[in-house]
């Protein structure tokens, strides 16, 4: 019987020690829950959640873009990838395609895996440094370009600036290009207004002079636009009057003028010295000369007997048509100086 109590009560300790192994392993895992809970991101990455970190392709150049942009790109994406020494110079070579490559011919085998060889003999090659005093020039006499926004000035400014400018301080850069913005300007009033205002950074200058850019050209719409014209009934009635006073108008300067047509042009005191006859001269005078012609007168114009060319029907007629239609032009042009007038 002592037998079987011992064996038993050895039994119930190692039950014991189990269950308190259990418990702590519990405990553990219920104090990593609660971090968790708490602090997710401080907890260090397990290496079976650990993920693979994606690539960014890279890129390539051949030497007909810019080495500054491209050198600029190739630095962000080693950076992200995570490629240093040798391995940012590998992937360096490997993205050089046509004259670019060539530069590798003049690169000792042993330093092809240097990366500040590289750089340096595509620097000499590519680079820009030999051109800043071109880009100061241009810069001093970059004026805007007709229909060119103002957006694309500043733009290019910015970037001619970084290529001139490129060791002095960022201050210094911004108000550099302030100056030569504002004096690229192409219109007088917004390059006068925006040197007036005393902005000091590029993109506070930008701002402003689009904004008086757009109110002038809001402003000369405005100005040039016509007027709206509202019709009634009584612009319609004094249409309708003006019209009937241009006809009898014109109906009175028919009548002065047939009047004048018909009127002799001499002096109405004239008087035939045989007859004594007022409004006509003696070689005008018809009883004289029906009483003097000769039987056998005939005119030169028809070759009838009987009248003389100045008292030919037909002479008379073509005349009259002549005068008929002068009279017309006349009428014309009168009835366009009294609508003038009106």
């Amino acid at each position: 019987v002592n037998r079987s109590i011992g064996k038993v009560e050895e039994d119930v300790r190692g039950v014991k020690t189990e269950v308190d192994e259990v418990q702590e392993k519990i405990s553990v895992l219920q104090q990593r829950i609660s971090d968790l809970e708490i602090r997710p991101n401080n907890i260090p990455a397990s290496p079976e959640l650990m993920y693979p970190r994606p690539m960014v392709k890279s890129l390539t150049f051949d030497g007909q873009t810019s080495w500054t942009v491209f050198k600029t790109q190739f630095d962000v994406v080693s950076a992200t990838n995570g490629w240093t020494g040798p391995v940012k110079a590998s992937q360096l070579v490997a993205s050089l395609r046509g004259s670019a490559a060539e530069v590798l011919q003049g690169i000792p085998s042993d330093k092809l895996t240097d990366l500040t060889t590289i750089e340096n003999a595509l620097e000499s090659r590519f680079g820009d440094s030999h051109l800043t005093q071109f880009y100061r020039t241009e810069l001093k006499t970059r004026r805007q370009k007709s229909r060119e926004s103002l957006q694309v000035l500043a733009a290019d400014v910015e970037r001619l600036m970084n290529l001139t400018y490129a060791e002095c301080p960022l201050d210094v850069r911004e108000s550099l290009a302030v100056q030569f913005f504002v004096d690229a300007i192409r219109d007088e009033d917004t390059q006068l207004s925006t040197r007036l205002i005393g902005f000091t950074d590029l993109k506070s200058v930008l701002a402003y002079s689009m904004k008086y850019e757009a109110s002038k050209i809001a402003s000369k719409i405005s100005m040039h636009a016509s007027p709206i014209r509202i019709e009634d009934n009584a612009g319609k009635r004094k249409d309708e009057k003006l019209e009937s006073l241009l006809g009898v108008l014109e109906k009175l300067l028919d009548r002065l003028a047939a009047g004048k047509k018909n009127a002799p042009r001499r002096n109405p005191n004239v008087t035939c010295w045989k007859y004594y006859k007022k409004g006509h001269v003696h070689r005008e005078c018809r009883s004289d000369n029906a009483s003097r012609r000769n039987s056998n007168a005939t005119c030169w114009k028809c070759n009838k007997k009987g009248r003389l060319q100045n008292e030919c029907q037909q002479i008379t007629s073509i005349n009259h048509h002549k005068e008929t239609r002068h009279g017309k032009d006349k009428a014309l042009s009168r009835r366009s100086f009294a609508a003038n007038m009106i």
